[in-house]
């Protein structure tokens, strides 16, 4: 399906682009901790609504 330079290319890509934004992540760091404070809330809400949807789902059908 994929020729191996593509696969090469994708592999490549995949972890120059986590290295970046791992890089970007660590630079920014002090800003997320000021304008972010409490973000980690909002992520947990939706985890637990997509949680409670799933089982609603499965329960119902």
């Amino acid at each position: 399906m994929f020729t191996n330079g593509q696969l090469i290319f994708g592999g490549l890509f995949a972890i120059v682009f986590a290295i970046v934004l791992f890089y970007t992540y660590r630079k920014d760091l002090k800003l997320h901790k000021k304008y972010y404070k409490g973000s980690i809330w909002i992520l947990l809400a939706f985890i637990a609504f997509i949680v409670m949807i799933s089982v609603v789902k499965y329960i119902i059908v």
